[in-house]
């Protein structure tokens, strides 16, 4: 089976003239190339080559509504005619912070930002600010934005083309960020015991999605909230990922254990760039100007990201949570069966609209683990699935997506997929 992505390879050949790689983000890279985007509506993308693909990547995350929302269109629409950008307040902005504080659990108070890794720096630095301490624990592989202190042992793009650290940072910038590996108590019970007296913080993704898909042991969860309450450290959940989409209270709510601070992004722009840093008022009130850690940005509360997040929570429902977890857990079950059926080592791991397969025949738990896996096969089984219309995230260590325009004729088109790839695969 072909694929006919010539106009694309056009592309990406006068790209390489023009931007890094190719591309604007490492991710984006797809040996030999990858397809180029014309445009996308509810769960598919069209290239410029006229192909069709059944969307799981999502754009990494935030079009849980499917591409081109009608509401958040018009609602942007409308208020591009009253103007892109201020630099004042507007009442948007506290109606899209009301809305976070009504149903994320750690927040009491809301600070916008651009991006995820915005979100995650100023919460960083937050935490340092207000604990007078320097040090943080992070977990191997764990991905929290493109950022100095946290690109240590990063997942996502930097695991894909094997460059787990960049160069361009100081090993004195890296010195206070601690590394410990995922699920593993003993390991965090050592470096706090270690270094508690310097530790701001620890930082963790609730749900690794930027390894594929690792789960929290039973429990893992409520143990970091009580050693770091035990020992006056402070709980960041990035929730980059998982905010807005295991429950409309994010992963907090899911697992029923609230952080001192959280970082949001992805969903709660609604497909534009947005970031925020939520948290304990006690905590928040130390951003400028109340107090003094110092974190400002022209484009901080963007009407446009709020007008579009806004439109976006809205339609949040308890249909949205229940249709996007019962597709996602239809596809992870026909995963593990083909797996079985086809005798092909594999772990697949599912919560709510998230799911990944890992080629691997050992109990993906941490970091190290998953690098284990067979990175040529998962390729294999991507190229398949998008040379048959469906188009995955194209890294073993990025996650899968549901919307909610996932519906069931889509569904029975992914299986046939599915079926047909798994027969090829060695």
């Amino acid at each position: 089976m072909q694929l006919n992505i010539e106009k694309s390879k056009k592309l990406f050949e006068e790209a390489k003239k023009y931007l890094v790689g190719g591309v604007n983000s490492p991710v984006r890279y797809i040996k030999p190339y990858p397809f180029f985007v014309e445009k996308a509506k509810d769960c598919y993308l069209f290239d410029v080559d006229g192909n069709k693909y059944i969307d799981y990547c999502l754009a990494y995350g935030p079009m849980v509504l499917g591409h081109a929302n009608e509401k958040v269109a018009k609602a942007v629409e409308e208020q591009l005619y009253k103007g892109f950008s201020y630099g004042c307040p507007t009442e948007k902005e506290i109606i899209l912070a009301k809305m976070i504080v009504d149903c994320v659990p750690c927040a009491e108070k809301v600070r916008f930002v651009n991006s995820g890794t915005e979100a995650t720096m100023s919460a960083i630095r937050l935490a340092r600010g207000y604990t007078k301490k320097k040090k943080i624990i992070k977990f191997d592989g764990a991905y929290h934005g493109a950022h100095d202190y946290v690109l240590v042992k990063s997942g996502s793009g930097s695991l894909t083309l094997g460059i787990p650290n960049s160069a361009g940072i100081p090993e004195e910038t890296t010195k206070n960020t601690i590394l410990v590996p995922f699920n593993d108590e003993e390991a965090v019970e050592r470096a706090v015991k270690e270094h508690k007296d310097d530790l701001a913080c620890i930082i963790v993704e609730p749900v690794m999605g930027n390894v594929g898909c690792i789960l929290p042991k039973e429990g893992y969860l409520k143990f970091l909230r009580e050693i770091t309450e035990e020992n006056d450290i402070l709980l960041i959940f990035d929730e980059v990922i998982t905010g807005f989409r295991l429950s409309k209270g994010g992963a907090q709510e899911y697992f029923g254990v609230v952080p001192d601070l959280a970082t949001l992004g992805k969903i709660l722009g609604g497909g534009f760039p947005i970031g925020a840093i939520v948290g304990k008022e006690e905590i928040m009130d130390n951003f400028s100007p109340l107090g003094s850690v110092y974190q400002a940005g022209t484009f901080n509360g963007n009407p446009i990201s709020i007008t579009a997040g806004i439109a976006t929570l809205e339609q949040l429902d308890d249909n949205f949570y229940k249709q996007t977890e019962k597709v996602a857990k239809i596809l992870a079950d026909t995963l593990r069966e083909l797996a079985d059926k086809y005798n092909i080592p594999a772990k697949v791991y599912q919560i709510a609209s998230m799911f990944q397969i890992y080629f691997n025949d050992k109990e993906v738990l941490n970091y190290e683990i998953a690098k284990q896996s067979n990175v040529d096969r998962f390729m294999k089984y991507f190229w398949g699935m998008l040379k048959r219309s469906i188009f995955i995230p194209p890294s073993q260590f990025e996650c899968c997506f549901t919307s909610i325009k996932h519906d069931d004729e889509v569904v029975d088109k992914t299986i046939k997929a599915m079926e047909d790839v798994f027969k090829e695969l060695e």
